[in-house]
């Protein structure tokens, strides 16, 4: 629920609302100044958390605490989640067995990580003329890295790039020429 749209105190629009109190126990459908009342009695706020049911659900709780507790939880799952980035690792038709390997090894580190690795093999002047021996390389990289990962697709010529991209994960599908 987004506290900076919830309604407190004299905010409150219905007749009638259902009051839960700062322990949690329910006191059941009230007139809103009799629970406006018992709020201020209590030296608390009356906040509507549930506007959407019949009638509204309000809690008598301190409401800067409260909005500090759901930013508090809000920053605990964003840390809790973790992103998947997309790192990237460029070639060449021209790029030779032990540096394919290097890098492999580098990619290796992304994946083991839990991020994805697009592998991308440029091509400059006239090397466009001869595909093949790009598809050969990024191939030759599919294949080292097959154990830990899966092409999500096959490799696709772009202009003058052939890019592939590799998920975590064991062989299921690997890229082929």
């Amino acid at each position: 629920m987004d506290f900076l749209n919830c309604r407190i105190n004299r905010e409150i629009r219905a007749p009638k609302v259902r009051v839960i109190d700062e322990e949690g126990s329910q006191l059941g459908v009230l007139l809103l100044s009799e629970a406006l009342a018992k709020a201020e009695l209590a030296g608390m706020d009356l906040v509507e958390i549930a506007p959407t049911a019949e009638p509204p659900v309000c809690k008598i709780i301190d409401y800067g605490k409260y909005r500090y507790q759901i930013t508090k939880k809000d920053k605990e799952n964003k840390k809790a989640q973790h992103q998947v980035k997309v790192k990237e690792i460029k070639i060449k038709p021209t790029t030779d067995d032990h540096d394919i390997d290097v890098k492999a090894k580098h990619a290796k580190e992304f994946i083991a990580k839990g991020n994805k690795v697009r592998i991308t093999c440029v091509f400059r002047g006239r090397e466009l003329l001869h595909p093949e021996i790009g598809f050969k390389a990024v191939h030759k990289f599919c294949e080292d890295l097959a154990e830990i990962a899966t092409a999500e697709s096959e490799p696709k010529l772009l202009g003058r790039n052939l890019s592939v991209v590799l998920a975590p994960g064991g062989k299921k599908k690997t890229a082929s020429v």
